[in-house]
């Protein structure tokens, strides 16, 4: 094993990918001369050349649709958006055409295609720049969602994400790029759509993604301290979302807190909720409680933006209220 950074495991997926297959491409804003906006893509210009990590003009709409229209004559690839929110310039390339494509053929075509860059809030930049989006992507048939939460993760899904044959959305986060983590020295992928329990538990099951997870880590330490014994999931796929492995941890520990930074109102801790409310009513022991941010755009003040976001404190608490503590 190796210690490396979170934007260093995106840069090998990617590099060690495009080694391995001629029609894998990187596009986007500042990929290639600048070496990416986070440093993910560094060094991958003096490898590939410029036919293959590809600078573009600030216009979402008209690269994603060209990266898309290149899947259908035998391409690979990966696009990256300084962030998800830019990715709303180019949604009706995502939506209409690359969820679509293989459907609206028949079946004569297929769009391998990933889309990645960060998504959610990374500090003091405001409404626009600091929304989640896995909810909206997921909502849509012919799409995969996945979302890391550490370099391990990310470096064996995207790889995954790359030589799968459909249409990948692959959010990352700025607050992660600098965290550091283990992965092998050798090839390895993650399979898309399996679960993982970071920490083993009994008394309460934890479901979070990406970097908010970090959140509920915390809340563990703290809980085990009073001896309430926390299992944490990482759903590292938010679709097709390992529904069974949620289930198996509800039947075991009967309570369920969800931990998600997203807007309130109908996002993948609602989902979540109806799958276990459904399939696992008569194991629940108490409600299943969902912790997300305030239902409004996120504030530029770093007061209100405390206030906004979810915490480890706000985790505490839901899994007291489910232990009835």
């Amino acid at each position: 094993m190796k210690t490396i950074q979170f934007r260093e495991a995106i840069c090998e997926a990617m590099s060690e990918e495009m080694r391995r297959d001629e029609s894998v491409y990187l596009m986007g804003e500042e990929v290639a001369e600048y070496n990416g906006a986070y440093k993910a893509s560094k060094g991958m210009l003096d490898e590939f050349g410029a036919k293959r990590v590809i600078d573009t003009p600030i216009a979402e709409l008209g690269f994603a649709g060209i990266a898309i229209g290149s899947t259908m004559t035998g391409n690979r690839p990966i696009v990256e958006y300084m962030t998800f929110n830019f990715s709303l310039v180019g949604i009706d390339q995502i939506i209409n055409n690359a969820a679509k494509i293989r459907q609206m053929s028949g079946g004569q075509f297929k769009c391998p295609i990933v889309f990645r860059g960060p998504t959610a809030s990374a500090g003091q930049l405001a409404a626009t720049h600091s929304q989640a989006f896995e909810s909206w992507f997921a909502n849509t048939p012919g799409l995969k969602v996945i979302v890391p939460s550490n370099p391990y993760d990310a470096k064996g899904l995207l790889k995954s994400a790359i030589r799968d044959d459909d249409p990948v959305i692959f959010m990352e986060s700025e607050q992660m790029y600098g965290d550091k983590g283990e992965v092998p020295e050798g090839e390895y992928t993650i399979p898309i759509g399996v679960a993982e329990i970071k920490r083993e538990g009994t008394d309460v099951t934890i479901v979070s993604f990406g970097k908010i997870i970090k959140e509920a880590y915390k809340a563990a330490d703290e809980l085990a301290k009073e001896g309430i014994s926390c299992e944490i999931i990482d759903l590292r796929t938010v679709r097709p979302m390992d529904r069974q492995a949620i289930l198996k941890s509800v039947k075991k520990t009967n309570r369920l807190v969800v931990l998600e930074e997203a807007w309130p109102f109908g996002n993948v801790a609602t989902e979540i909720t109806y799958l276990v409310q459904s399939e696992a009513f008569d194991y629940l022991d108490a409600p299943v409680v969902k912790i997300n941010t305030a239902d409004t755009p996120a504030p530029y003040s770093p007061v209100l933006l405390e206030e906004w976001l979810p915490n480890s404190t706000d985790v505490v608490k839901a899994v007291k209220k489910v232990m009835y503590k």
